[in-house]
């Protein structure tokens, strides 16, 4: 049976996920459909219904809340692109900086920071490594920073953690405060979302001696 006569799932178990595993990434650093809104909220007078949830299908982070990479994928009747303009809409919503789309025969890249887009062979895709190290060259971080912006979030046991949108607020503010930013406006709903986003900010405080502002005031 030929590519054109596989599903999208077919193409993504026998090409794009042993692609993406042979390039370095493990079980750890991969998500897949990964789901980051249950559906926009749609009423019509007393009924109200879900609209279509976003899922991404692959999600690739660096670390624990770092991620790098959305990958969408199409079956291979369509063009080996045919997923990129998903996979932007997906990726900003995320903070995420690089994009794939592939339909199994290869991998079309978009850079966010720098807008460059290049055709990848399946055995071109990059590793956790060389997609960080390019991720440093494009957002111009030092040593000083990068100390900062790798620091984990602190976990209180079995205890919420950050929604997608919240990381995004604490990743931001972590970069900022990196880049010696003296003042940072985080607005956030009131309760405890909030404490969530900023403690986990002010844990980072004593854990990079002499890096990190000395005081950061919470006001909710």
């Amino acid at each position: 049976m030929g590519k054109s006569h596989l599903s999208e799932e077919d193409i993504k178990l026998r090409f794009i996920t042993p692609a993406i595993q042979n390039a370095g990434w493990d079980n750890k650093q991969i998500r897949m459909e990964y789901t980051f809104t249950a559906g926009r909220i749609i009423l019509r007078g007393n009924i109200t219904a879900r609209g279509r949830k976003k899922s991404a299908d692959y999600l690739l982070s660096y670390k624990n809340n770092f991620p790098l990479a959305v990958v969408e994928a199409k079956d291979n009747t369509q063009p080996v692109g045919a997923g990129l303009q998903q996979a932007i809409d997906y990726a900003k919503a995320l903070d995420v900086p690089y994009v794939y789309a592939s339909n199994g025969d290869g991998f079309v890249e978009q850079n966010l920071i720098t807008g460059e887009v290049k055709e990848l062979k399946l055995e071109e895709f990059p590793s956790p490594e060389a997609l960080y190290q390019r991720y440093r060259i494009d957002k111009g971080i030092d040593e000083a920073e990068e100390k900062v912006i790798l620091e984990p979030y602190y976990y209180i046991p079995n205890y919420k953690t950050p929604r997608y949108y919240q990381r995004v607020a604490i990743n931001r503010t972590v970069d900022a405060v990196a880049k010696g930013q003296n003042r940072v406006l985080v607005v956030s709903a009131t309760g405890e979302r909030v404490i969530i986003v900023m403690g986990a900010v002010n844990v980072m405080k004593p854990r990079v001696s002499g890096t990190l502002n000395k005081y950061i005031l919470c006001i909710a």
